[in-house]
């Protein structure tokens, strides 16, 4: 009998269509990460650390690049499509207009960047390198994964990314041999990303019966107008979450830059968990809030607490474990960078108390309350974080950015009981 309820829960469990999306956003994230790993070592044999450095040099400014891109459309997409899904007419407008509006944004952001390179005469060591990579402001804008989040179909987009990563690796070990192909290695990455995208777009159009229409400018314009908020969201969020490094430069050596390096890349990993919760479920969540508010809190309940006991788990284990995890990491121990990690550890945790607040947000689409929360925290960050790790280096910077998971926390349960309190004391108070 026992056997039979613990068989029956457990496949129900694999049924949900949220634990689908996030077991296959876990899926797409480790092939990302396996797939660095073994790339690592093929490039820098091939092209040398200089060329290596420069090659991450110039994805880091096209990750930057790419935010404008993306224009907070991986946030409203979603839970625009989740409510369209049984409407093919209206999701096919939806479609369209997010498509152009990403296509036009990378056409933008491709121009800025060769402004900057010819007209500024900017990033001179990796100049071709950077222009070459522009193809992943184009992959970037083509990607679909909004549309089959909010579809709950994730699992061909996570089929698709491992074979695009798997083009890639095969790209470096045909055509990458020597420090002049440097400036291919990106090209390769954009295309191998390219390519596979027009696919699954191909796919939508004809298997879903998803209509590509050409939209016009003002469509265009309202579209990204409404997205204003979340793009500039997005930026501070940006700062917020990776500016550490930067902050510690101004009052480090290299060799603390390292070892804080080698353990906050560790963290900002693990801190992908609670943002991965959250695009998991609140595709599901944006269609229960507008229809059903008790289902909608039972299932936030039972997804919140259920990543809290997750989060917990992960972050005393990499606590624990850090002396193991920097030493296989490092090749050699690192006294100072176990340290870091220990505290760093808890990010995850804390960040995940904020889930419920961020699900309410989105799912009643308060744009303004995401830039609110967003910009309030940077303004919080960078005075505290600079202080902090003026006075006490490493250690100071890895307190101060535990500090802004909690004062995001705060600041976000705050804007909801301003605003969202009915779902507040749902959430919390009610019986349901």
């Amino acid at each position: 009998m026992i056997e039979k309820i613990t068989s029956h829960t457990f496949t129900g469990l694999f049924k949900n269509k949220s634990i689908q999306n996030f077991i296959f956003l876990i899926t797409i994230q480790a092939s990302n990460i396996v797939i660095t790993l073994i790339s690592m070592p093929l490039l820098i044999q091939s092209i040398g650390v200089d060329g290596f450095g420069l090659v991450n040099l110039s994805l880091s400014v096209i990750i930057l690049a790419n935010i404008l891109v993306g224009f907070g459309y991986n946030l409203s997409g979603p839970r625009e499509v989740a409510l369209l899904q049984n409407d093919k007419e209206s999701l096919s407008h939806v479609v369209s207009n997010v498509v152009f509006s990403k296509v036009l944004m990378a056409l933008l952001a491709t121009i800025g960047l060769i402004v900057a390179v010819f007209g500024l005469n900017m990033f001179k060591e990796y100049q071709w390198i950077l222009l070459f990579s522009v193809l992943l402001l184009f992959s970037e804008a083509t990607l679909p994964l909004w549309f089959f989040q909010g579809m709950e179909k994730m699992k061909l987009i996570s089929i698709a990314n491992v074979f695009s990563k798997l083009l890639y690796l095969m790209g470096i070990v045909l055509f990458i041999h020597a420090p002049d192909s440097a400036k291919w290695v990106n090209f390769i990455m954009g295309a191998s990303g390219l390519g596979v995208n027009i696919l699954l777009l191909l796919y939508i159009h004809y298997m879903l019966e998803i209509r590509f229409y050409k939209p016009k400018f003002l469509q265009l314009f309202a579209s990204l107008k409404d997205n204003g908020l979340l793009f500039l969201s997005n930026i501070a969020t940006h700062i917020s979450v990776h500016g550490g490094l930067i902050i510690l430069s101004f009052f480090s050596v290299a060799e603390v830059l390292g070892m804080f390096s080698l353990a906050e890349r560790i963290s900002m990993v693990l801190r992908m968990f609670p943002s991965m919760v959250i695009h998991s479920i609140y595709p599901n969540t944006s269609k229960l809030l507008k229809d059903d508010i008790r289902q909608f809190v039972l299932f936030l309940r039972k997804a919140y607490f259920g990543t809290m006991i997750a989060a917990l788990i992960i972050s005393l284990f990499t606590f624990a474990m850090a002396p193991f995890i920097i030493e296989l990491l490092a090749k050699t121990r690192l006294e100072e960078s176990v340290t870091y990690l220990r505290i760093l550890a808890f990010i995850p945790l804390l960040a995940c108390l904020n889930i419920a607040n961020v699900v309410m947000f989105l799912g009643r689409d308060q744009k303004e309350l995401m830039f609110r929360s967003s910009w309030i925290l940077l303004l919080y960050m960078l005075p505290a974080c600079l202080s902090l790790t003026y006075l006490f280096g490493g250690m100071g910077l890895c307190y101060g950015l535990l500090s802004t998971e909690l004062v995001v926390l705060l600041i976000c349960t705050i804007l909801n009981l301003l605003k969202n309190r009915d779902l507040m004391n749902a959430f919390w108070k009610s019986k349901y």
